[in-house]
């Protein structure tokens, strides 16, 4: 078997979906119903990676306290939510409680497949022993792209999937202007320019909760975002 993707959804038909489709691509798939089900199948055997609803039944947010035990049991276990709540509270809600993506129900099988297996470059990434690896350095930012990692002032920067990329495409290029576009592309997303302004917005917040001084992102209005020189 593939590599072990657990899915905790309320609704059987999207469950049953979901499992037969991740099946299909040769993935071990395990389902659960609830919250309470699901903590009791992570008890016994952590999955290599998590889908998570954030409404479970009469739990309005148990998809949230599902990810901080999850968190509490694994810093590294790649989690990403799968709902159809949008707004920028849930999603910003979720990833501060350490997911490492979020996406609505909307998304297509092959970008969800992208998604999981960009996240699981990452943990195998992580795993490596870590040799003399390239570091993208600019100013006080350091970038690690084989460790998904980034840093400022030596402080690890918590950035999910899609922030890292969208950084790594700005710093790769300093004082060069990213389109919307082209940030879509290297993150391997596809969503609204009002999405991108989203993740920008909260990659500033990141850096700023480290130094309350940090202004190195350009909004070039009109034309994108730049890393400036």
């Amino acid at each position: 078997m593939g590599r072990a993707i657990a899915i905790v959804e309320d609704e059987p038909a999207i469950r049953a979906n979901y499992t037969d489709a991740l099946r299909r691509l040769g993935f071990e798939v395990q389902s659960y119903s609830s919250r309470p089900e699901a903590s009791r199948g992570f008890d016994v055997r952590l999955p290599d990676l998590v889908l998570i609803d954030i409404g479970l039944g009469d739990e309005p947010e148990g998809g949230f306290e599902l990810c901080r035990e999850l968190r509490q049991k694994s810093a590294t276990l790649p989690i990403i939510f799968l709902t159809a709540r949008d707004s920028d509270f849930d999603i910003i809600s979720g990833l501060r409680l350490g997911a490492d993506d979020y996406l609505t129900k909307d998304v297509s099988l092959p970008h969800l497949t992208a998604r999981i297996n960009t996240l699981f470059r990452r943990i195998d990434a992580l795993r490596r022993p870590q040799g003399a690896e390239a570091v993208l350095r600019q100013g006080q930012l350091a970038l690690l792209p084989e460790r998904m990692l980034v840093t400022w002032n030596e402080i690890e920067v918590p950035l999910t999937v899609t922030e890292f990329w969208m950084v790594h495409t700005m710093v790769r290029h300093p004082g060069h202007v990213k389109s919307r576009d082209q940030l879509m592309r290297d993150a391997q997303v596809v969503v609204d320019d009002a999405t991108i302004t989203s993740h920008i917005k909260r990659i500033r917040k990141k850096f700023i909760a480290i130094d309350a001084n940090f202004d190195e992102i350009d909004t070039v209005h009109g034309a994108g975002y730049r890393w400036k020189p």
